[in-house]
């Protein structure tokens, strides 16, 4: 199983389309969209799990591709790095 990283998506998108887009090219396991804590808004990109396989291929056709009128960055989801605590 991987996890894609789905950048530049425009604000309209809903997460079927984004299963449906990813769909062809394999089973999507699950797609979750990042919502800005504060706004509750949606912050333009997200993620979806899919197997190795088909996450490859996903990966090399959508990578650049037009959806929505803006060009996608898609690639392999990295570990967030450990961040400092915050200080209030």
């Amino acid at each position: 199983m991987k996890s894609i990283y789905v950048g530049n998506l425009p604000f309209s998108a809903k997460e079927d389309e984004i299963r449906d887009l990813f769909a062809t090219y394999g089973e999507v396991q699950m797609v979750k969209f990042v919502m800005d804590r504060e706004t509750g808004r949606f912050r333009g990109f997200g993620f979806v799990e899919m197997e190795d396989a088909g996450a490859a291929k996903a990966i090399e056709a959508l990578d650049g591709k037009d959806f929505g009128g803006r060009t996608l960055r898609v690639n392999e989801a990295k570990e967030r790095a450990p961040r400092p605590p915050r200080r209030y």
